[in-house]
């Protein structure tokens, strides 16, 4: 029987790194790819920050007027203020296709999880140590031909090797495994053990607070409950939990990706509560999802979900799944308009709160 040796690479602040690359007068700065902060009134959020503007505080997802303030902040303490640059989608998946085609050259199966992330079987290298020579190589072309770094983790299964993957950035090898199978699984719940609960997929924040209350903290606290335990907590996830906590994870590498849902969304340049505003602005939104679920291949959908988020912040979703499948923007368009309508009146915004951001979202696709 072949050992599984499953590999992840992850890109190093993969937007802000193409871009520190392409220009030579930002090189050594802070960089901040996103929307436009407009001197600190910018609408958006952080796309991606390098290693120097996280040490600000800048992280993804962080909205870019927070994140100019850190900057501002920063540099009355004397540091160089950040970059902003805008996203370039076109140029960051051209490279992403250079990277991807880099990879393959190494393994006859991999996953592209994401534009800047992919999972390797090297199972057949028949060790850790000719897969880590394997990586090496792989690190070495991608950062010869594209000027960009790397990080990968190596493990036995996907869960392990993307924790690991993340364990030593940038530019790292992490290697979390063993040829001989006893050995292998000691080091995985010993690497596990002492990482807080967050590092483990699915935990988000809820469930983080949750376990906090109960003193559980680390991997290790995790692994006192029982299965029957975990399952009564949440669920069938708390099944699937008791296995993480121990590193076990059978899934396969997925060659085809599949996505699960077709969405767009857009953050207003100013909240508003006007309604003319805020049904055009749907509309338009619904009809760039449903134009890209034409383009898609799929052939119907059942669910259309809202985002809803207000000026403090606050964000709602909530779903329609339709009693059968289907392919019309009408519908589409209807169910959205119907989920929205809440919101304007006193049943979902009894506070009259304008609009921040809107999205819409088909899932269920068949």
């Amino acid at each position: 029987m072949i050992m599984r040796i499953i590999a992840h690479l992850d890109m190093d602040a993969f937007f802000a790194a193409i871009e520190e690359r392409d220009n030579p007068q930002f090189k050594g700065l802070p960089i901040v790819v996103g929307a436009d902060p407009k001197g600190g009134r910018g609408r958006g959020i952080v796309s991606t920050a390098n290693y120097k503007a996280r040490e600000y505080g800048i992280r993804s997802a962080l909205p870019i007027s927070k994140a100019w303030l850190f900057s501002e902040e920063a540099a009355r303490k004397g540091k160089p203020r950040a970059a902003f640059l805008p996203v370039d989608f076109d140029k960051y998946s051209r490279v992403s296709e250079e990277i991807m085609a880099i990879i393959h050259g190494y393994s006859s199966v991999v996953e592209e999880a994401s534009i800047d992330e992919a999972y390797l079987d090297l199972s057949l290298a028949g060790s850790y140590e000719r897969a880590k020579e394997v990586c090496e190589k792989i690190k070495k072309e991608i950062k010869e031909k594209e000027r960009i770094t790397a990080s990968i983790g190596i493990g036995p299964n996907k869960l392990i090797a993307k924790i690991a993957s993340d364990s030593q950035k940038p530019d790292g090898l992490t290697i979390i495994g063993s040829d001989d199978e006893t050995t292998c699984r000691e080091l995985v719940e010993r690497f596990l053990e002492p990482l807080s609960i967050r590092k483990i997929p699915g935990i988000g924040p809820k469930t983080e607070a949750r376990f906090h209350a109960l003193e559980i903290k680390t991997v290790k606290d995790l692994k006192k409950f029982s299965r029957k335990q975990l399952e009564e907590m949440l669920g069938k996830w708390g099944i699937e939990l008791y296995e993480k906590v121990r590193g076990r994870d059978e899934s396969p590498l997925q060659e085809v990706w599949i996505p699960k849902s077709i969405g767009e969304q857009e953050t207003f340049e100013k909240d508003t509560l006007n309604a003319d505003f805020i049904f055009s602005r749907l509309k338009v939104i619904c009809q760039n999802v449903f134009r890209r679920f034409s383009e898609s291949g799929f052939q119907s959908f059942r669910t259309v979900t809202l985002t809803v988020r207000f000026a403090d912040f606050q964000t709602f979703t909530r779903s329609q799944t339709l009693s059968a499948p289907t392919n019309t923007a009408q519908i589409f368009q209807f169910e959205a308009m119907k989920l929205i309508m809440p919101f304007l009146d006193r049943r979902q915004n009894p506070r009259n709160k304008p609009f921040r951001l809107l999205g819409v979202r088909v899932e269920k696709l068949e």
